[in-house]
């Protein structure tokens, strides 16, 4: 261990156990360590996360904080297990399609209520407890789909990528929105107006007749929640064609 108690070599925060088996019980658990860390991220953004807040937050100093989270890679990963909690595993139906676009969905409301989980995806943090209770799930429920175990953990984060893509765009837009010195509806307007006025000299006549067509995203009002589905579902159906029953 060097200064301060962090590890000295690679060390998995999982392997390290919470407490030795000898001494006072720890003051702190990981738990509210990483409830305090999600608390702060979800009020003020991932930035606003520092060991030195979250000791403060729980009642700490920061370099005590060190004996129980010895890098700030490993609060992150805490943070991500923490809210990874939040899934509601069904049972599997044995519609695979389903039970995935399912998981999608829950993924796509986890990411809008902790609006920096996108930025901390990675395969670093997809191994932590919950995280493979999420995955044993997955493959679960994929049993019915005729494709390798790789392949299949290949879908898996292929789905992950693309909700988390879509959620993140969902999420700047809003964000946009909020800056706008006026309303949104007025913002498109004048836009639609614009794109108008472009279609009508005829040197688009592919996107007038695309676009004529109601191809999804041309309209305002669009339902985020069916384009989500259709998109996660094209995705799947990439996979195996085949009909559902």
């Amino acid at each position: 261990m060097t200064a301060g108690g962090r590890p000295a070599e690679p060390e998995v925060i999982w392997a390290r156990p919470q407490r030795a088996g000898r001494g006072p019980r720890p003051a702190h658990s990981r738990e509210s360590i990483a409830a305090e860390a999600v608390r702060i991220a979800d009020a003020e953004g991932i930035d606003a996360v520092s060991m030195r807040r979250v000791a403060a937050g729980i009642g700490a100093g920061t370099m005590s904080l060190y004996n129980y989270v010895p890098r700030k890679d490993d609060l992150y990963e805490l943070m991500v297990d923490a809210v990874s909690a939040e899934y509601e595993l069904a049972p599997p139906t044995g519609r695979w399609r389903a039970d995935l676009l399912g998981l999608a969905r829950q993924t796509r409301s986890l990411m809008h209520r902790h609006p920096w989980l996108p930025r901390l995806l990675s395969p670093v943090h997809g191994f932590s407890p919950h995280a493979l209770r999420y995955l044993e799930h997955s493959l679960t429920c994929l049993a019915p789909l005729d494709a390798t175990g790789g392949e299949k953990l290949e879908l898996i984060a292929s789905v992950n990528g693309m909700v988390a893509t879509f959620v993140a765009n969902e999420l700047a837009l809003a964000e946009r929105s909020r800056a706008l010195p006026w309303s949104e509806d007025a913002e498109q307007e004048a836009r639609m107006g614009w794109l108008a006025s472009r279609l009508a000299t005829g040197e688009y006549p592919g996107l007038a007749a695309a676009l004529a067509e109601g191809v999804a995203g041309a309209a305002p009002g669009l339902d985020m929640d069916r384009t989500f589905d259709r998109s996660v579902s094209r995705l799947l159906n990439a996979w195996d064609p085949t009909p559902t029953a």
